[in-house]
């Protein structure tokens, strides 16, 4: 997956995402991953440590966790 950028603030999406707003963007800056809905770019965020993000993106893949 390579990332595919949005206009504002070094947020991405991924470039399997379909052409539409139903999935979530993401920004690295300063040691956190930050996570917002696309349908609601103004609204609240998540931030996650990297540990805690590699954890999360494990477990979506299906690996075991470290």
């Amino acid at each position: 997956m390579s990332p595919r950028p949005t206009p504002d603030g070094g947020w991405f999406k991924s470039s399997r995402s379909a052409n539409n707003a139903a999935c979530v963007e993401v920004r690295f800056v300063a040691g956190t991953v930050d996570v917002r809905d696309t349908k609601d770019r103004s609204g609240p965020t998540l931030a996650f440590d990297g540990r805690s993000w590699a954890g999360f993106v494990a477990g979506l893949k299906g690996d075991a966790a470290s």
